[in-house]
């Protein structure tokens, strides 16, 4: 099960109670007030942590709540302070106030922590209190109760590259090719379910592929199951769209390209503008090689076709993603947004200068 969103009741731990006592000793007179002070309660700290892939692990506990401190005791002794209850979750998770909506953090990097609910603040016990005027005090206080709130945590893949077509494109089968990742792979739609991670070493460069659940016209409206994932291809640099060279539904490709561009420019305008790499598949089809040309003809865009079957065009796509990340900034840096118009103007003017 793949769970990417959830909605979660956190509570700090309450303070301890501050203690009231008074020392009554032999051969200590005056022995005065002896009430220790409460110790604080365990704060709610969300962290991100390697070897998580999605929130399932807290599918079933939607209340959190950490220990409460240890009451104040006599003889001048406080109450312990009560451990922090650790929530982890993976990295390129967002955490939300679900009441406010708004970003508390995102946990970008693992180790990153936000506190989410501090635990009270441990009550005073009558030591606390005594004074010149005040020998014997009586007063003493409870802890205080620690904060509650909703939260939700919303994971957004953190990967380099994003695999994005209609169902049955090619993208896991892809995947499967250039990294280790073992996606399902059948020959009916939405086969893939949720997305797939994989790593891909080119030379001394190694960076991270997710394969994203097919798209279909209206995702931005929430038809089909690409809607659900379109948050995860917020944090790609590059796009690599894959179009079937000869769809089994006998659709057209180039206007199966169109429909899922008019669905990122629907989703997120700064989605759309991301550097694109058009990758033409299953180039081992008869007729392929026509289909091909009318592609890179009718959109005025360089191409590359590919074979994940026979493995034929793959290393000129890894090489052409390579070449656009190590062009982009990185994380972190900011790029004038003409910078990417000009990454896509310079492959539609080397395609056209190639058919003049």
């Amino acid at each position: 099960m793949f769970v990417d969103q959830v909605a979660i009741n956190v509570r700090g731990g309450d303070g301890g109670n501050g203690c009231l006592a008074f020392r009554r000793e032999k051969y200590v007179p005056r022995g005065g007030p002896s009430g220790g002070d409460g110790g604080r309660g365990g704060h709610v700290v969300v962290r991100a942590v390697d070897g998580l892939t999605n929130l399932a692990h807290m599918s079933f506990q939607r209340h959190w709540k950490a220990d409460r401190g240890g009451h104040g005791l006599g003889s001048d002794c406080h109450g312990r302070g009560a451990e922090d209850l650790y929530i982890d979750v993976p990295i390129g998770t967002i955490v939300r106030d679900r009441d406010k909506d708004i970003v508390l953090r995102d946990l970008k990097k693992a180790g990153e922590t936000i506190v989410v609910a501090r635990g009270g603040r441990g009550g005073y016990g009558n030591k606390h209190f005594k004074s010149a005027t005040n020998r014997a005090p009586r007063q003493h206080e409870e802890g205080l109760p620690g904060e509650e709130s909703w939260i939700t945590l919303e994971l957004k893949v953190i990967a380099d590259v994003g695999l994005i077509g209609l169902p049955n494109a090619g993208k896991s089968t892809l995947l499967s090719r250039i990294s280790r990742a073992h996606p399902e792979i059948a020959d009916y739609p939405f086969t893939t379910k949720y997305p797939n991670l994989g790593t891909v070493h080119a030379g001394d460069r190694t960076f991270i592929v997710a394969d994203i659940p097919g798209l279909i016209e209206g995702a931005h409206e929430g038809h089909g199951l690409g809607h659900e994932f379109l948050r995860h291809v917020e944090r790609t640099r590059v796009l690599v769209h894959l179009v079937d060279s000869m769809p089994a539904d006998g659709s057209d490709p180039v206007a199966n390209y169109r429909t899922i561009r008019s669905e990122l420019e629907k989703y997120s305008a700064a989605l759309a503008a991301r550097p694109e790499v058009l990758v033409v598949t299953k180039m081992d089809v008869t007729g392929s090689e026509e289909a091909r040309d009318r592609i890179a003809r009718e959109l005025c865009r360089e191409v590359i076709p590919i074979s994940a079957v026979t493995g034929k065009g793959l290393p000129a796509l890894i090489q052409r993603i390579s070449q656009l990340l190590d062009e982009l900034p990185k994380e972190g840096e900011t790029e004038a947004p003409s910078a990417f118009a000009a990454l896509r103007g310079n492959a539609i003017a080397a395609q056209v200068a190639r058919e003049q």
